[in-house]
């Protein structure tokens, strides 16, 4: 069942680890089928060396395990939710990438500080506000991503593919599985590129007009970046 999917969210899971994202089994990846509706994510605590396509598990927007011998990763339910809201999110990643968890962990959002940014991001990547006593306790999951969809609020998904998660980390999204990757990808040089800036001395964001253009000229509606 879903096996080309599953051979995606596979190589994703790797190449999280190959672009420096992810140690140990700190991270995950998932996908949904446009067809059927499914999600294909990666096990819990599966080590990646030992990890292989068919090992993925396929579960429904309820969590219900529909084919896989292991556990869905425990973060499962905060990418069923972003699922659930966001009809335009095909592939979710979540890393404990070092730069963009350090923002996270400064509780800190990352400003837009020039044009590598507004490439990626139209704006700041947000970061959350804390989740409670008793939204850790109860729902802890669950409620990890409440807090995503409330920082988004009318906020097209895609043109902020990332929000840190205050005190944990990123969770990153896109189109698809592959696309996601790439954003947390971009996420992270970004972020690093921003805490060096910020080091420097500079805070304030690029001009809205700058901002604009480059954002634009790559995902906006007469965007000319790259090949017909």
């Amino acid at each position: 069942m879903l096996d080309k999917l599953k051979e995606t969210v596979f190589k994703a899971n790797l190449d999280l680890v190959k672009e420096g994202l992810v140690i140990h089994t700190w991270g995950n990846a998932s996908g949904r089928d446009k067809k059927s509706g499914l999600i294909v994510i990666k096990p819990s605590g599966v080590s990646y060396k030992s990890m292989k396509p068919e090992d993925m598990v396929v579960i429904d927007l309820e969590g219900r395990v529909i084919e896989g011998k292991f556990k869905p990763s425990t973060d499962a339910p905060t990418h069923l939710l972003l699922y659930k809201t966001f009809g335009s999110v095909g592939g979710i990643v979540h890393t404990h990438s070092t730069y963009a968890t350090t923002w996270a962990q400064a509780g800190k959002s990352i400003p837009p500080l020039g044009t590598t940014h507004a490439d990626h991001f139209y704006g700041p990547v947000p970061c959350s506000r804390k989740l409670t006593d008793i939204e850790v306790k109860k729902d802890y999951e669950i409620n990890t991503g409440m807090v995503i969809v409330e920082i988004l609020k009318d906020v097209d998904p895609l043109s902020v593919p990332a929000v840190l998660i205050n005190c944990h980390g990123p969770f990153c999204w896109g189109t698809d599985t592959e696309n996601a990757v790439y954003n947390a990808v971009a996420l992270e040089e970004i972020a690093r590129i921003a805490f060096y800036t910020v080091l420097l001395g500079k805070k304030e964001p690029v001009d809205q007009y700058l901002l604009d253009k480059h954002y634009n000229r790559k995902h906006g509606r007469n965007s000319y970046y790259g090949q017909n």
